[in-house]
């Protein structure tokens, strides 16, 4: 059995056709275009474009339809985690390499009811609690983790406590490229607790992951405007606007959705004081909530894509393009050019 699910292979397209989905009044429906052509390329490339899946009962996709001037093209699924991608691979050098393609991506806003039984852990679930090579869960990101939830009697407190710790001690620092490293070990041992989503997110779940609490990263791109804040939204050319959310595992509730990031972006770029009433308001419902104007990719922490790329993938959130001898830094690729675009239906 091949390690990939193969959705669809073709030299020149690939599509996936899934049934039609009846869906309710509540959900809103996005087609993301993508365009992507390789520049300055020696020799042999590839291309590695991270595509939205299905994500639970809040995000459902339609159908891809990718072509390129590539000599292959595929739409995979991974089989160890279910992250999508379309892969492109050029034999030759050559003059433009583009590839660009259509998906549509349907979402509805996700919001639970929190309530915490004493039910063991799937095999599956207990998973999220290891650290991954670029996660460490020990030293002092563990010691950090205790002292954040001393005094903590469940796991809805310990998650509580730790999320209030990043609100009120961390902060969204523009300078950073892209959505940042999500390097947690040198922001609590430099004492830098500045960053972006990929950063402040990472350290939410990096310390609950210490603390004994399942947790996650779900990387994604925003597609429409917010209905809570204009800093938290982005239609039409999205090509900059990756987001970063987290979610933690609560016994009685399931996956919790959380995105403390978002309350310090609120924060920096609306101008407004952490005890605003607006502000106040958003930390409250940025805790069980995320506005689904958000289209989820994958999970996937420290992801070898297959082909392989030349090392992990610290997360899959950007276009990744590779040589083989050199590979593009994703957050500011000088050597290729890509624009995403949204639109709803």
């Amino acid at each position: 059995m091949n390690r990939r699910h193969f959705l669809s292979l073709s030299a020149s397209a690939a599509a996936l056709t899934i049934p039609h989905i009846t869906l309710a009044s509540d959900w809103r429906t996005f087609e993301l275009s993508y365009e992507v052509e390789l520049i300055d390329f020696k020799g042999p490339a590839d291309l590695w474009l991270p595509l939205p899946q299905e994500l639970g009962d809040f995000q459902r996709i339609e159908t891809p339809m990718f072509t390129s001037n590539a000599d292959k093209n595929e739409i995979y699924r991974d089989a160890r985690d279910g992250t999508s991608l379309f892969h492109a691979r050029w034999n030759k050098a050559g003059s433009a390499r583009t590839a660009s393609g259509t998906m549509r991506v349907s979402t509805q806003a996700r919001k639970v009811a929190l309530h915490e039984t004493r039910a063991p852990l799937s095999r599956e679930i207990a998973t999220y609690m290891q650290p991954s090579p670029s996660m460490p869960t020990d030293g002092i990101v563990a010691t950090r983790a205790t002292e954040i939830t001393q005094g903590a009697h469940s796991q809805l407190q310990k998650a509580q406590a730790i999320y209030q710790w990043i609100v009120d001690n961390t902060f969204r620092d523009p300078k950073v490229k892209g959505c940042g490293r999500g390097d947690i070990r040198y922001m609590l041992e430099s004492g830098d607790l500045g960053g972006k989503c990929a950063d402040l997110n990472s350290l939410f779940v990096g310390l609950a992951r210490a603390s004994g609490l399942p947790a996650r990263e779900v990387y994604g791109i925003r597609v429409a405007d917010s209905a809570q804040f204009n800093s938290l939204g982005k239609s039409g050319d999205i090509s900059k606007a990756q987001h970063c959310r987290a979610e933690f595992y609560l016994s009685g509730t399931g996956w919790v959705p959380v995105d403390p990031a978002d309350v310090r972006k609120a924060v920096l770029e609306e101008e407004l004081p952490l005890n605003d009433p607006r502000i106040v308001a958003l930390r409250e419902r940025l805790f069980g909530y995320w506005e689904m104007n958000w289209v989820g990719f994958n999970r996937a922490r420290d992801f070898m894509p297959q082909p392989p790329t030349r090392e992990p993938l610290r997360f899959f959130m950007y276009p990744h393009a590779e040589t083989a001898n050199d590979a593009t830094d994703d957050l500011d690729p000088a050597s290729f050019r890509y624009r995403i675009t949204s639109r709803e239906i």
